[in-house]
């Protein structure tokens, strides 16, 4: 019942995260292009008259929220930092309690700081503040923090509901590529 609004959010997790590291290269690329452009004399009046001011600050604000969704995405698929090896000696029933307590003190966590997120973001849209160069309202700016901190709450109990159920984390095979099928080996050397 539940599975496809999950897989659903899980699709727009994904594809905000790309389009806004795919959206910042581009920006990126475009600024540094227009920076070598300049300094050619023959068309630098032309180039000039290209304000690209507004491009650092709007990729620096992109990969906030990159990294904010970046780290939901981590929980939930298991790429997250963690730091197991004293969790792994543990016998199996201390263990469970063990990864259960991390998990909910992880949602906790990120739950009080989307809430403190959310109260900055509504204190920052009672005032007149913009961003520098591109004079955007600083509140859409914060808004990455409410918005990726209760996501990463909500993996987290995602996590933790599944673990209690199944006994099974979330794990991350970083030899493995999405769409490349494994090339078939002949033994434990190739």
């Amino acid at each position: 019942m539940l599975k496809l609004p999950l897989r659903v959010l899980d699709r727009l997790e994904e594809i905000l995260i790309a389009s806004l590291m795919a959206g910042a290269t581009l920006i990126t690329f475009a600024a540094v292009v227009h920076r070598y452009l300049s300094t050619i004399p023959a068309i630098q009046d032309y180039v000039t008259r290209i304000d690209m001011t507004w491009a650092q600050e709007l990729c620096v604000y992109m990969f906030i929220w990159v990294a904010k969704f970046g780290a939901a995405y981590g929980v939930r698929t298991g790429i997250h930092v963690g730091v197991d090896v004293l969790v792994k000696r543990l016998p199996p029933r201390p263990r469970r309690g063990v990864i259960v307590f991390a998990l909910l003190a992880g949602a906790l966590f990120t739950g009080v700081i989307g809430t403190l997120g959310a109260q900055l973001v509504w204190d920052r849209a009672q005032t007149e503040d913009t961003s520098p160069d591109m004079e955007a309202p600083m509140w859409i700016v914060y808004l990455a923090i409410p918005c990726g901190s209760y996501l990463m709450c909500f993996r987290f109990l995602q996590v933790a509901w599944r673990f209690a159920w199944t006994g099974q984390l979330p794990s991350h095979d970083p030899t493995h590529v999405e769409g490349i099928a494994p090339l078939p080996s002949d033994g434990p050397d190739g």
